[in-house]
């Protein structure tokens, strides 16, 4: 087995080299699954099955270069995690509540994003946890228990990409697959101490996988290391979707905005900052007073596309969701025209501030660490004031994670391969110093 750290690179060099395999890299996996406190990073897996992946994986036939010169994709006989909201055939999805477990039954196919990863060559470890039906932000569960991270198990992974974090963490997963609707991603990410990649709107197919607001809904990817972050992008998007552009410039979020934030937040914040101007980027300072109302505009949509998804199964859910999408089917359809005008309004005043910056940064979340067990009723409307305006402007953005605590640095949409290059960067930077 490779001694090689649990990164992208690494590991596919590793693999390249033929000093590892992928079936070595899966009995490794497996071996560290359900570390944390609460055993639940998982919530289906069957190890025969990832086994057999491992083993079909070593069996497909190579191609000519590719990106480790092995002739295979990125991905190939790495070990992955899912998101327990998509399909994968022969298993439940849950949605991270039994009764759609239960209801749904045996997927028959792949979804969409399963059938991009396993043609890929990657291999499949489980499919995680998540905050009810992708309905939060702190990882809480009160069907199969709070998902805490593996290193610290007093504290919550956040949420609701809870168990992709923990997979993470725990090294059951070089990289895991999560989504992000209202900063689903950007929000554990910052909390565990992880990178992010949240991918514009409307990249990747959603067939197969199980909507909360098919307004806001976003794939993405939760991993270690952002020089890993160009090697993300394929699954979501074709070739003729990217487009190439060298930022040159980028704005920050004033003091203003920021004044809930946790002084050791500010602090990487500041670094981050220095950081990309170390790159050679312009910086700028702007205030946006408007971005006040972006929970005013997301919240009710988003409750009211969910309220649509699980209409006469709200008594279902735990009961701040049940209530939530209670909420969500009493605005009348003049409420929720009048809520997408002044979402198209917000959206268009976003595009011209990327239109002059090109990039915006901010910390993905206020604080750096969720206490398990804490009263968190007010964590979700706290967090989303941070996260709620890119997920309103649909668009791309990756999670910078600091010593503690966590940045987004946002992109116009369509510009994720640009994006994921320019955290390459910044991980190369940080990796180089580290060596020194």
């Amino acid at each position: 087995m490779t001694a090689a750290p649990w990164t992208l690179r690494a590991l596919r060099r590793a693999l390249a080299s033929g000093t590892t395999s992928p079936s070595q890299l899966a009995e490794a996996a497996l071996a560290r699954c359900n570390g944390n406190a609460g055993r639940n990073t998982y919530l289906w897996q069957d190890a025969v099955w990832t086994r057999a992946e491992a083993a079909r994986a070593e069996t497909m036939p190579r191609s000519h270069g590719g990106p480790f010169g092995d002739g295979h994709p990125a991905l190939w006989g790495l070990p992955i995690s899912v998101k327990d909201c998509f399909d994968l055939a022969g298993s439940p999805t849950s949605c991270g509540v039994r009764f759609y477990r239960d209801l749904n039954g045996t997927a028959a196919r792949d979804s969409w994003l399963v059938e991009q990863l396993r043609a890929a060559g990657a291999v499949i470890v489980g499919k995680t946890h998540l905050h009810p039906l992708a309905y939060g932000i702190t990882g809480e569960n009160p069907e199969f228990g709070d998902c805490v991270q593996p290193r610290d198990a007093g504290a919550l992974t956040g949420g609701s990409s809870s168990g992709a974090v923990a997979s993470v963490q725990e090294g059951s997963a070089v990289a895991a697959i999560g989504t992000d609707t209202g900063g689903s991603v950007r929000a554990p990410a910052a909390l565990a101490g992880l990178a992010g990649y949240r991918a514009s709107i409307g990249r990747g197919d959603w067939r197969g996988g199980a909507h909360l607001s098919v307004t806001f809904d976003t794939m993405g990817w939760l991993f270690r290391d952002l020089e890993d972050a160009p090697l993300l992008a394929a699954p979501f998007a074709s070739v003729e979707n990217q487009q190439e552009l060298r930022f040159t410039r980028f704005a920050f979020l004033g003091d203003n905005f920021l004044h809930d934030c946790e002084p050791e937040v500010m602090e990487g914040f500041r670094r981050v900052i220095g950081e990309l101007q170390a790159l050679g980027l312009e910086a700028a300072s702007i205030e946006v007073e408007w971005w006040q109302d972006s929970i005013d505009v997301f919240a009710p949509l988003q409750a009211s596309e969910a309220a649509l998804l699980h209409a006469g199964n709200f008594d279902r859910c735990e009961p701040s969701i049940r209530d939530r999408l209670k909420w969500g089917a009493s605005f009348t359809p003049a409420e929720v025209t009048s809520l997408r005008q002044r979402h198209a309004e917000f959206r268009a005043r976003m595009d011209g501030l990327f239109a002059v910056h090109q990039l915006i940064l901010l910390p993905s979340t206020p604080v750096a660490r969720l206490a398990a067990g804490a009263d968190h009723s007010q964590t979700r409307s706290r967090l989303l004031r941070y996260t709620s305006p890119f997920s309103l402007a649909g668009v791309p953005a990756v999670a910078i994670p600091c010593a503690f605590g966590g940045m987004q640095l946002a992109a116009a949409r369509g510009f994720d391969e640009p994006l994921l290059a320019l955290a390459a960067k910044i991980g190369a930077r940080r990796n180089t110093s580290s060596e020194a």
